[in-house]
């Protein structure tokens, strides 16, 4: 809450470490500190499954993997916001599909931010999967922030 007891608004944005999310971190950095609002970079991963849902049993790979990406999404938030600026944003790590943490963030989020396209586009895509997905069922407004290629 801010000091006149109004509720603080909250950006929430995608990284996953590409150039395209790091862009995205930034613009809802430059945004948040205009509109006075909080932001939340969230990176979500899973194991792909065999008919493309994320598999639900425990790997003993995940400790690892978890911990790779929470390195990723702390090196994309240094990139953004150097030294003790990185205390400005709250950092998250979700295991599931990117869209669908994201479109579950949206919920409590004011803005989402997500970058055009990620690790998983192929050249001339105008759109990534997760960003379609998210303008198509966030609950909030949704911001694509479109870097040169």
């Amino acid at each position: 809450m801010t000091s006149e007891g109004l509720i603080q608004q909250r950006v929430v944005v995608g990284v996953d470490g590409s150039a395209g999310s790091v862009a995205a971190l930034g613009w809802a950095a430059r945004y948040a500190q205009q509109a006075g609002a909080t932001v939340r970079a969230v990176l979500a991963w899973h194991y792909p499954g065999a008919a493309g849902g994320p598999p639900v049993e425990v790997s003993p790979l995940r400790p690892e993997t978890e911990r790779q990406m929470r390195d990723r999404l702390n090196e994309a938030v240094t990139q953004v916001y150097p030294g003790p600026a990185s205390d400005n944003v709250e950092a998250k790590v979700s295991y599931g599909h990117p869209a669908e943490v994201l479109i579950d963030e949206s919920r409590d989020a004011d803005l989402l931010v997500v970058g055009h396209r990620g690790h998983g586009g192929f050249p001339g895509m105008h759109l990534g999967s997760v960003s379609i997905h998210c303008v198509n069922a966030a609950e909030c407004p949704v911001t694509v922030v479109r870097t040169k290629t």
